[in-house]
């Protein structure tokens, strides 16, 4: 455990967030440019670096480009392994290019049609699972028994309270318009189950860029994808995928709050910083001796950077 410098404890919850694998059989490029697999393993070096290391790696869906089964094996083989070394759960949730027979089959060893609704339990926080795939179609949806089983597993509020992922999430999209034709349908329904329950953060992916909204008075986090991702501004084009700004969302949850961090798969060159061992000597500090350091203007750290680093 980290010793606290600010005013804040540390956070009961630790979640990575990833969406959009979209793992293609045999090393295929996507759009015969895109390794999807590369932008997964990068994603999972990233998570690696991630201090205090996530409790769950969530994966809002179109976890298969093509729903193939060595896809999902594929995915399994690089996701699980990496999360046990993190001490991780994983959790997949259904997308709009998986089929919920070889989903449920490659990642469950189940054989099933039937929607891929589940409930986590992370350190008493609850992580539903929803899934809102449309047989043969890319908007979302969900039938009367889900919402009905959701409003079963919602009537008994969790220790620390849930966690909604599902692909599609409901929020408007003013920055990507064409993604409007394959929403989440008949939002408002989801709404009622939702509104007044525990549930502290809805997460999802499908639109292939990070942003955030709200949704029954709940906070929704959108992940960006790890193989392409949605230009939100280009030039004189109705659609744009792109490949860059590949990315995953860190979520910190509080008591009181929920903190998303973006975290890039691409790593910037680095202008400014200091190496880790500080670290220690800055815990080392009493809290005064901190701030003089740290936040004075003129202090020896912020005037001559690199050059000067902190001591006991």
């Amino acid at each position: 455990m980290h010793l606290q410098l600010g005013q804040h404890a540390p956070p009961t919850h630790v979640i990575a967030h990833l969406s959009d694998p979209h793992l293609l059989a045999g090393g295929v490029l996507q759009y015969g440019v895109v390794d999807p697999e590369a932008g997964l393993v990068l994603a999972l070096d990233r998570l690696t670096h991630v201090d205090p290391p996530p409790q769950v790696l969530v994966f809002t869906g179109d976890l298969a480009d093509k729903a193939e089964p060595a896809a999902y094996a594929r995915l399994r083989e690089l996701v699980e392994p990496a999360a046990a070394a993190m001490g991780a759960q994983v959790v997949w949730v259904m997308g709009n290019h998986d089929e919920r027979a070889e989903y449920a089959e490659g990642l469950f060893g189940q054989a099933s049609d039937a929607p891929q609704d589940r409930v986590y339990d992370v350190a008493g926080l609850r992580v539903v699972a929803l899934d809102t795939s449309v047989p043969g179609y890319h908007h979302g949806e969900l039938e009367d028994s889900q919402l009905a089983w959701l409003r079963d597993v919602l009537a008994t509020p969790a220790e620390h309270g849930t966690v909604l992922a599902m692909h599609h999430p409901p929020i408007p999209l003013p920055m990507l318009r064409a993604a409007e034709i394959i929403e989440l349908v008949e939002q408002d329904r989801l709404a009622e189950v939702v509104r007044g329950t525990d549930v502290r953060s809805i997460v999802g992916g499908h639109f292939h860029f990070s942003t955030y909204s709200q949704f029954a008075g709940v906070p929704v986090s959108v992940a960006s994808a790890s193989c392409y991702t949605s230009d939100p501004a280009p030039v004189q084009r109705f659609v744009s995928g792109v490949d860059g700004h590949q990315a995953f969302t860190m979520m910190h949850l509080y008591a009181d709050r929920v903190v998303h961090t973006i975290v890039p798969l691409a790593q910037a060159p680095e202008i400014q910083g200091y190496p880790s061992d500080v670290i220690a000597q800055v815990e080392a500090l009493s809290p005064e001796e901190r701030r003089e350091l740290l936040s004075r203007k003129n202090s020896p750290f912020n005037i001559d950077g690199e050059s000067h680093k902190p001591h006991a």
